[in-house]
């Protein structure tokens, strides 16, 4: 099998049920897809207990993250 194009899907997280949706769709193409890891404006679950500062460095740390996920994308 060759190698799979990969892209990575970036954008606003207030359109992550697009993300899902288009997500679906180029995995069934058989493409590799990238895309929001967490979103840290409804995963309150994983990020209300933070402080302030610790909410601004993970968001700093996964914006960061998906910088380096369009790195590795083909488009």
């Amino acid at each position: 099998m060759e190698k799979p194009p990969i892209v990575c899907l970036c954008g606003s997280t207030k359109f992550y049920e697009k993300f899902q949706e288009y997500n679906f769709k180029f995995t069934l193409r058989g493409q590799i897809v990238l895309s929001i890891g967490a979103d840290t404006k409804s995963d309150d679950s994983h990020f209300a207990n933070l402080s302030p500062e610790e909410f601004n460095s993970v968001k700093q740390d996964l914006d960061e993250l998906h910088k380096r996920k369009i790195d590795l994308c083909d488009y």
